[in-house]
């Protein structure tokens, strides 16, 4: 597969179930999330609708496959954080390392910068150095060093966060603009 063939368009609810079982290996066999059950489709597709009002939701398709997606969600939930985001990124286990997870970021952060989002904020178990390496490729730093705070799978997990500025931070930040009121596809294009 060439970083070609990998198409990112904004994802349709219909893409839920697709998505759904990318996402439950990581529930069932990884402390890559600290979710212990799998969330039913229904719920899955809840989520999606929730993270979709303000903040876009991409996927990956290669090969006319959905290979992988990534989001960004709310930061904290107070208005003095609405410059700042969460991220995730999800790949099919059997696709990782042929740079569908890069090229997911590298859209998503061209959308963010649409909306005016400044601050990236990754959460992620430790050790898990894949994903360390993987952002720190894409520019994010180590800010935070969390000991033992996740348990999961028999094992007391340490949280990194990483960090990554999208931009300046400037007395009088422009509003953020809700993702759906942006022309995703031509973003995307």
């Amino acid at each position: 597969m060439n970083k070609e063939e990998i198409i990112i368009r904004a994802a349709d609810l219909r893409d839920a179930e697709a998505l759904l079982n990318i996402y439950i290996p990581y529930v069932t066999d990884t402390a890559i999330t600290f979710e212990y059950e799998p969330p039913t489709l229904e719920e899955f597709r809840a989520r999606m609708v929730r993270i979709m009002q303000k903040y876009p939701y991409l996927v990956a398709v290669a090969d006319g496959k959905i290979a992988g997606y990534c989001y960004v969600s709310q930061f904290k939930d107070r208005d003095a954080y609405d410059w700042s985001v969460e991220t995730t990124v999800y790949v099919g286990r059997e696709l990782k390392g042929r740079g569908i997870g890069r090229k997911l970021y590298e859209k998503l952060e061209e959308v963010l910068k649409e909306q005016h989002i400044l601050n990236l904020n990754a959460c992620i178990a430790y050790p898990h150095p894949e994903s360390i390496a993987f952002h720190e490729k894409l520019g994010y730093k180590t800010v935070a060093h969390f000991h033992k705070c996740g348990y999961k799978l028999g094992v007391w997990y340490d949280m990194v966060w990483m960090e990554k500025m999208l931009g300046e931070h400037t007395e009088n930040p422009l509003p953020v603009i809700p993702a759906c009121e942006l022309e995703l596809e031509e973003l995307l294009s």
